[in-house]
Parts: structure tokens; sequence; C-alpha cells
């Protein structure tokens, strides 16, 4: 190998004395030749001085320059994060369109989920999730309560955009599933839906996960899932088919967040969330295509 000048010392030398044409040698030890490099400073390195980098390797001093990695959970997101912002402003978001709907009645019917509607105006795939049944306090203090219950947790172990993220497509995925589990006729899909609960039942998907990603038991948390889920298909005026699609959509995002290699981990990340947010297109539209229009006259 043909010896480089070398950023410890002078140029023409391989460490301070030394001339151009001798052998590399470990600055911390100067008795042991190396002919390899450390990534960052270029010295040469000895094998006891070596230390495993991304490409190559890196020397103890330069090692020790390096500020502490910050600790990172199995999602990626910095320990310690703080206050669960997303999850007070989401809950004052709620909050606050309710006291709309209140003022103007007709903000239910705008921003609900209404199958028939859906193609037209598909924003409301979303907005669903911020509206509840004015005349029924109760429901917007349950979904309340459970995401302040479960989405702080969450929240902490995702870190704050891939648990928006996740709130979002779990919501997305809660109108798919009326859209899909609803039966096509008139009375049925011209029913409005609303509230969060595609949005919990993700965050229970999500969370069964996350849980069983970091090594903990999560029969509890699957017990609150059967729980929910048999209330949905029980009680009255519970929109099941909205839980069942929150469900599958919190599972999919979980997935993706917990799945991905810690190379790269967000890129990954990002390209599998975005694959999660195509399937749901892909689903609706074949959904559409599938409709015969006539049946809904």
């Amino acid at each position: 190998m043909s010896s480089s000048p070398d950023a410890s010392g002078p140029a023409g030398t391989d460490g301070p004395g030394r001339p151009s044409g001798a052998p590399p040698v470990c600055p911390r030890h100067p008795d042991r030749v190396s002919y390899v490099r450390c990534q960052r400073c270029e010295r040469p390195v000895c094998p006891d001085c070596q230390r495993p980098a991304a490409v190559g390797v890196h020397c103890v001093d330069c090692v020790r320059a390096q500020p502490a990695a910050a600790a990172r959970t199995v999602a990626g997101a910095r320990l310690g994060g703080g206050r669960p912002v997303v999850t007070e402003v989401v809950l004052g978001v709620l909050v606050l369109v309710y006291l709309g709907q209140l003022a103007v009645p007709q903000l239910t019917g705008t921003l609900g989920f209404v199958p028939i509607l859906s193609r037209a105006e598909p924003w409301r795939f979303l907005t669903a999730g911020l509206v509840h049944s004015p005349g029924l306090p109760l429901h917007l203090l349950l979904n309340g309560f459970a995401l302040w219950s479960i989405g702080r947790e969450v929240e902490h172990v995702l870190g704050r955009w891939r648990y928006g993220v996740l709130l979002a497509l779990a919501t997305v995925a809660g109108s798919v599933g009326v859209l899909w589990l609803t039966r096509v006729a008139p009375g049925a899909w011209d029913g409005t839906t609303v509230g969060a609960s595609g949005a919990v039942f993700g965050l229970l998907g999500a969370g069964v996960l996350l849980e069983h990603r970091r090594g903990r038991r999560v029969g509890s948390q699957v017990g609150v899932l059967v729980v929910l889920a048999a209330a949905g298909f029980l009680l009255p005026g519970i929109s099941w088919q909205g839980h069942v699609g929150g469900l599958v959509g919190g599972l999919m995002v979980g997935a993706v967040l917990v799945l991905a290699p810690r190379r790269r981990r967000t890129r990954w990340q990002v390209l599998g969330l975005v694959a999660v947010a195509g399937v749901l297109v892909g689903v609706t539209v074949l959904r559409w295509a599938l409709v015969d229009p006539s049946v809904l006259l």
C-alpha cells in the first residue's frame, strides 16, 4: 500500500518526526505498525485501538471525543421525550370541535364519515375522528379518556411525529373499515359515523406490538382489546366496523415502526408508512369500483 501524508503530523510524515517513507505506526503504540486508519482523523490505528464504525473503524481518541449517542426506544424515538404534546393537542382539538358541534349543529354532518359521500368528499375519512355524538357527551369522554390513558405511553415510545402519523392512519383505516364492512344499501351507506374510536383501536393494536417488541407481556392489552371489540358487536349504536378498521390500521403501522431495521430506520419507517397509506387508498378505490351505484338509488 502507498503511504499518504498523515493528518497527525506535518506534510510528508506519518506522525511527528517520522519520514514519509517509514511504515505508519499507531500514535498510542509507536512500536506497532498499522496500515489501517481511523475514518475520522485518518491516523494509523492498531487493533487494540480500533473501534468498529458504520464504515471502517474509529480510533479510541475519536470515539471518546464523540458525544454519546442518545438512547432510543424500540421505535427509534429519543428516551425522555418530555410531555405528550401530541396527545394533549389532539384532546384539545376534540373538545374544541365538540363545542363547535354544539354551536353549529351542521358541523357533525359536514365532518362525519358517510360512505355514500366519501368518494366526492374524501376528507371525511380523517375528519370523522374529530367529531362525536353531540347529544351524548359520554362518547367524547370515553374516547378522550382512552386516548389519554393509552396515548401518552405510545407517544413516549414512538416519538411525536410517528405517533401523529399513527393516529391519522388509524383514523383513516377506521373509516375504510366502515366503507368495506357496512352493507351497501340505502339507509346504511348514507348513515354518519363519528368518533375517535378508530384511532383508539389503532393505538391498542400498535401498543400490543410495541409491548411485545419491548419484551413485555401483552396479556392485559389483548384482554382490553377483546372486551372493547365485544362491546362494539353487542351494544347498539357503536360502529364495530370502524373499530375493526382502526385495529387493522394500527397493527400495520405498528409493524412498520417496530420491524424497521435499525440502520437507516427512519428512512425505512417513512417508506413503510407511505406504503400503508397507499394500501388504504388502494382498497378504498377498489371498494368504490365494486359498488353498483344503482343499489344506492
